[in-house]
């Protein structure tokens, strides 16, 4: 069977509806949400999602809540950031 899309990818499912590019972000989203992401725990990229919002571990088999499209999302980070600058200058 021959390759059936070059440009489209992940996204050649909607053929030509719905616009380039609104596409071209499905498919930014759809390609994030399906490659594998670090794991914090066992140091491996293994865990994929497994519904909205839930990500898992597949060496480790540590779940973990996290966004719907990418495991850290940006709010997300903002926070583990603020969190760790405040810890810090508590203790100093």
């Amino acid at each position: 069977m021959a390759k059936r899309t070059k440009k489209a990818g992940i996204v050649g499912k909607y053929a030509t509806r719905y616009g380039a590019n609104l596409r071209k972000r499905a498919k930014k989203y759809e390609i994030t949400k399906k490659q594998k992401h670090f794991c914090q725990f066992c140091g491996k990229s293994a865990v994929t999602r497994q519904c909205i919002g839930i990500w898992s571990c597949g060496k480790c088999g540590k779940t973990q809540a996290g966004g719907a499209w990418t495991l850290n999302t940006t709010a997300a980070t903002t926070v583990r950031s603020t969190i760790r600058r405040l810890r810090e200058s508590q203790n100093a």
